[in-house]
C-alpha cells in the first residue's frame, strides 16, 4: 500500500509527541549512511590542521574566550 506524502504528514502530526521522536530517530538513522569518500576528506582536513596546529601555523581560541563570545 503506497500512502502519499501529503498523507503521512498529516499522519505523523496527530501522533503523540514520544511517537514524533521515535519515527525521527528511524527517518534520521535511515538517512544517516556512511560516505567512505567524505570520511576520507574529513580525516585529511583534520591531518592538515594537526599538522598545523603543531607547526604553530593555526590560531587558537580557549574555551572560556569562545564560551564568552556566544554567551554575549
Amino acid at each position: 500500500m503506497a500512502i502519499d506524502a501529503e498523507t503521512l504528514v498529516s499522519e505523523i502530526h496527530s501522533l503523540p509527541d514520544e511517537e514524533k521522536l521515535r519515527l525521527l530517530d528511524a527517518l534520521l538513522t535511515d538517512l544517516d549512511k556512511p560516505d567512505p569518500e567524505i570520511d576520507r576528506i574529513w580525516a585529511n582536513e583534520a591531518r592538515k590542521r594537526w599538522a598545523a596546529y603543531q607547526a604553530g601555523r593555526l590560531s587558537t581560541v580557549s574555551y572560556e574566550d569562545l564560551m564568552a563570545k556566544y554567551n554575549r
